[in-house]
């Protein structure tokens, strides 16, 4: 955002426009990496490799290209009718003293993902990557500055933020825990599937209904995680007794709770986004609006086209 926004401004696209392109990516998932992918190649039962690339990323990637078709007719329409002027940005005061080969140490666990998979190289779990990427990054911060204290400091902010994220993911792993635990109890579980089974094609009946679930919820709360991880944990009962592949019911799943997430005026992204651009978050919302739902509608579709119901 802090690169991007002002360079799209700049180039002659409105603040409503690139804001609403700058929220978008979050709408849909693509890092292997990810809490709610790992987790979701885990109720898909498979390995995480073939989850996220060989399943998730061909439906990520036809999503992200209509989206960004609707982009751009979706922008030019409300530019048109609000009458937006071109306006330019300073952007002297966007500094940085890291060198640029850097921009690549992000990529680093996706690469390490694909590289220790047990074919390349020897098969790595998740945890060890990320630690084992996070420590190529402080080797080259000390090599490039010789100051360990410096290196130590950046190191404290990150541990400082795993923490902040694996309480909030442990609590919501809880939570949708002993939630998934009561719907079962009270009869959820065997009431939506007799509902999907009712209509006669049991699958696509209870993956929309479970994507519609997850999208309202994620718009409603503002966050993409809490629904998925709350309702992800039915998929493996659902699937089973449904005789259905699981992996057929997660991935528009979580796809709809990132959606849904960019069409929430509470969501971070959206908030964070809208104060950078300095506009309304219920601007940001109604510009990603009609892309978000056409990237819904590619994502249901792709998946029915490349993911088999039945294992």
């Amino acid at each position: 955002m802090a690169t991007l926004f002002p360079v799209m401004v700049n180039v002659g696209i409105s603040r409503g426009a690139a804001a609403a392109i700058c929220a978008s990516p979050a709408a849909i998932i693509l890092a292997p990496t990810s809490g709610d992918v790992v987790l979701a190649a885990k109720a898909s039962e498979m390995p995480l490799v073939d989850f996220a690339f060989k399943t998730t990323l061909p439906i990520s990637i036809a999503a992200i290209v209509c989206m960004a078709i609707a982009h751009f007719f979706w922008q030019r329409y409300l530019d048109n009718k609000s009458q937006e002027k071109h306006e330019m940005m300073d952007v002297n005061d966007i500094t940085t003293n890291a060198p640029s080969f850097y921009a690549i140490l992000p990529f680093t666990p996706i690469i390490g993902v694909l590289i220790f998979d047990g074919k390349w190289g020897p098969e790595l779990h998740i945890i060890t990557v990320l630690v084992i990427c996070m420590l190529i990054a402080a080797v080259i911060e000390f090599l490039r500055s010789f100051n360990a204290k410096t290196v130590f400091t950046g190191l404290e902010v990150a541990y400082r933020g795993m923490a902040d994220a694996f309480a909030t993911v442990v609590m919501l792993l809880v939570a949708a825990g002993v939630f998934a635990q009561g719907l079962s109890t009270v009869g959820f579980i065997s009431g939506l599937i007799g509902l999907a089974q009712s209509f006669g094609t049991g699958g696509i009946i209870m993956m929309l209904v479970l994507v519609t679930i997850t999208m309202l919820a994620a718009m409603t709360t503002g966050s993409g995680n809490a629904p998925f991880y709350a309702f992800v944990e039915l998929i493996p009962k659902l699937a089973a007794q449904m005789g259905i592949n699981p992996a057929y019911l997660v991935i528009p799943m979580l796809q709809a709770s990132n959606l849904g997430r960019t069409l929430s005026p509470v969501s971070g992204v959206v908030v964070a986004v809208a104060g950078m651009a300095k506009i309304s978050p219920f601007e940001v919302v109604k510009r990603t609006s009609v892309p978000v739902l056409v990237g819904l509608v590619v994502v249901i579709v792709a998946t029915e086209i490349l993911v088999p119901v039945h294992l």
